[in-house]
């Protein structure tokens, strides 16, 4: 009968109203949740019955069912916590997620991480975020990915590889010795006096412990030339080369070499370098031409700890490119004015500890250490899906990949379509309030209207069973 199918029609519409009145209070009620993606809803008719009517067959629906429940994905806004771990995706992707003693992976849009008291990068229901270890010289990516884990808190040193030392040698000074490297003597302190030499410029190596060590260039004009010799030392009790013996006066004197410059511009012509082999006496000392190394930089020869020795560039400001010597826009020079150094560096460092990170857009977590070094340490990685409405909720942000989703594509923040990192920030719930209310008010009218039809189609009936009376 007509009135009993328009009963159950009415029931479908305050079942199907009810459901959507269940989506829009999930909403409401994570409003506040971070990343939380709101979800939207159709509805749709059921199946029609026929009827016959005077001009033939017709159709009358039966009623209402929910036709999908779908999630928005659109991004939320972001908050700034302060917080160099909270990470927010500012477009399309997922963090990746592994669970705590499986392999299983999950994704996340919510990035609010922190390091456990094993150094893991976790979320606050304890699962590991996902990326690439880091190489700390080049930054590229080591293997696949894996679990984000500080395991170590110190940076082991490095040992000097180069020292840079611009100078300007005054053009107008005049010889103090014959031969510079004549003039040392380990037995003396210092093992070169000050008038030996018309100026001297002072740099700090370290060696494979970190340990530093000062390396001190001495320049001597030779008479009647735009020439300077110079010879390259260290403190003779640290001079541990083999052939170094106790109370050899040649301990410490490491180098010794010729810059030519031209007379008529103040800048280099040529550079020659050569190392000291053998020791002894001034006159019986061994020197060994130092050859080029494929940067186009002559090389010393240290040893500061015994059988573990150091090669390393001397780069004034010039190197040869095949054809002469270049000079570079910063370059040593003769001009005539008091000699100084303009500018020195040295590579290499001693061990540091962690004393923080931080997180960039491109998701590099980067290790900041005492001893000034800024070292990367992992990449995050983000996930995307072709059909990111394919993705299973499991609830507390997560979401699990299905047939419907698709496989994860794994990349870099920013290519192939994800989104960057903002570090320092929280993705907010993506659920409009006001829009939510409205559709509360509209859902509630449409219960009420559906409640109606039941009463009324109730009352219909009433009187049709007073018929009988």
């Amino acid at each position: 009968m007509s009135l009993t199918s328009s009963l159950y029609s009415g029931i479908s519409g305050l079942s199907t109203l009810g459901h959507s009145m269940q989506i829009i209070g999930d909403n409401i009620a994570n409003v506040n949740t971070v990343a939380f993606k709101g979800s939207n809803y159709t509805f749709q008719d059921l199946l029609s019955q026929s009827v016959a009517t005077q001009s033939g067959t017709s159709q009358v629906g039966r009623g209402t069912a929910l036709g999908n429940i779908s999630a928005n994905f659109q991004q939320g806004s972001f908050e700034s916590t302060g917080n160099t771990t909270d990470l927010a995706i500012g477009g399309k992707g997922f963090f990746v997620l592994r669970e705590a003693g499986s392999n299983s992976q999950f994704y996340t849009r919510a990035g609010n991480f922190s390091f456990n008291n094993d150094g893991f990068l976790t979320s606050p229901e304890g699962y590991v975020v996902q990326g690439w270890a880091l190489d700390e010289d080049t930054g590229e990516d080591v293997g696949s990915i894996s679990d984000i884990v500080l395991d170590s808190f110190t940076s082991p040193p490095r040992q000097t590889d180069q020292l840079t030392v611009i100078t300007n040698l005054d053009a107008d000074t005049i010889s103090n010795t014959a031969t510079l490297e004549d003039a040392w003597d380990a037995s003396n302190a210092p093992p070169m006096a000050a008038t030996s030499y018309e100026y001297q410029s002072t740099v700090k190596a370290y060696d494979s412990l970190g340990s530093t060590h000062d390396i001190t260039i001495y320049y001597d004009i030779i008479d009647g030339t735009s020439n300077w010799e110079y010879v390259v030392t260290c403190n003779p009790t640290e001079d541990r080369r083999g052939f170094i013996g106790a109370g050899d006066e040649s301990a410490g004197l490491l180098a010794r070499g010729q810059i030519d410059f031209s007379a008529s511009s103040g800048t280099i012509t040529n550079l020659t370098l050569e190392n000291l082999t053998t020791g002894g006496a001034a006159a019986a000392r061994g020197w060994t031409a130092s050859a080029l190394n494929p940067d186009g930089y002559f090389e010393f020869s240290a040893d500061f700890l015994g059988g573990v020795p150091l090669s390393i560039d001397l780069d004034i400001g010039t190197r040869w490119d095949g054809t002469g010597f270049a000079n570079s826009s910063l370059t040593t020079t003769q001009y005539a004015r008091a000699s100084s150094t303009t500018f020195q560096s040295s590579t290499g460092y001693g061990a540091g500890d962690l004393q923080g990170v931080s997180v960039g857009t491109d998701g590099i977590v980067t290790g900041s250490y005492s001893n000034g070094q800024l070292i990367p340490l992992y990449r995050v990685a983000l996930a995307g899906f072709q059909n990111e409405q394919g993705l299973f909720k499991l609830g507390g942000n997560l979401y699990q990949e299905t047939n419907e989703s698709g496989d994860p594509v794994t990349n870099h923040p920013g290519t192939n379509g994800l989104g960057s990192i903002t570090p320092n920030s929280l993705e907010q719930s993506n659920v409009d309030i006001a829009n939510e209310f409205v559709k509360m008010i509209t859902t509630q009218r449409g219960y009420q209207a559906n409640s109606k039809i039941i009463t009324t189609v109730d009352d219909m009936l009433a009187e049709t069973i007073q018929m009988k009376r």
